[in-house]
């Protein structure tokens, strides 16, 4: 069983990609995570999570959700995670995280794909070029990663330092609870009322009022799920995002002939 969550059909891709080579099914595991729905999943097979990397790690909803799942059947599990280019130290809290749960973690494969994050400057936009580049590296790389996993062999990724781990862990927390506030976004008079920012947000934090999008809560997870997907382009992070492109992987489905 393939499991994953995706906010911008990175993750989304590749968890099909691999599930279709594996001859395995995939799960999308947002509607649960909206619901906190921890009931059984079974799977024969070993699990493979695929997973974004938000700020060196999986996205801590989604880490609270599984911490909490009931997985049955195989105790074999993968993780694939895309990032923006680092993966930083996704792996070691993953194999933490499901040793404690009592399964075998077989190891991560580390996939650079385009980044959706846009609420910050501090990340550059990437062009066109870079991100078909991107693309179609991972792509030719799912095969290999499948074959692994068809074989019950170890994924092997690049060797995390220590000093890497003591620089993310104190400072990912501060990142997550100060500097993603929801306050900041906000629905234009483009917007249309669909409410399909509402159904994408893993953590709810989203209702409509009067027919527009309100934000509430202190933090969110900055998955960017609202934003990259409003289908009239409506929705804005303050003054940050007003002139960059929206990125969505169905934009660039014309790269990939299989």
């Amino acid at each position: 069983m393939v499991l994953y969550f995706s906010a911008t059909g990175n993750t989304r891709y590749v968890a099909n990609k691999l599930a279709g080579l594996l001859g395995d099914e995939s799960l999308d595991l947002l509607d649960r995570i909206r619901r906190k729905d921890y009931g059984e999943i079974h799977s024969d097979r070993p699990f493979v999570l695929c997973s974004p990397v938000y700020v060196c790690e999986m996205p801590r909803f989604l880490a609270d959700y599984l911490r909490k799942v009931k997985l049955t059947g195989s105790r074999e599990v993968y993780c694939i995670f895309t990032s923006g280019g680092y993966a930083g130290i996704s792996g070691i809290l993953a194999r933490r995280l499901f040793r404690r749960k009592g399964m075998v973690y077989k190891g991560h494969g580390e996939l650079k794909m385009p980044r959706n994050y846009i609420s910050n400057n501090s990340y550059p936009e990437l062009g066109r070029e870079e991100i078909e580049k991107r693309i179609l590296s991972s792509h030719a790389r799912i095969p290999a990663l499948a074959d692994r996993i068809r074989r019950g062999a170890r994924l092997k990724s690049r060797h995390v330092w220590f000093f890497e781990v003591l620089v993310t862990l104190p400072v990912n927390p501060f990142w997550y609870y100060k500097m993603q506030p929801v306050g900041d976004f906000y629905a234009t008079d483009r917007c249309i009322s669909c409410g399909k920012c509402v159904r994408l947000c893993p953590l709810n934090v989203i209702s409509l009022a009067e027919g527009k999008p309100v934000w509430s809560g202190k933090s969110c997870a900055h998955c960017m799920s609202c934003i990259q997907n409003c289908p009239v382009e409506a929705i804005e992070y303050g003054n940050v995002t007003q002139l960059k492109k929206r990125y969505r992987f169905d934009k660039y489905k014309y790269l990939l002939k299989d």
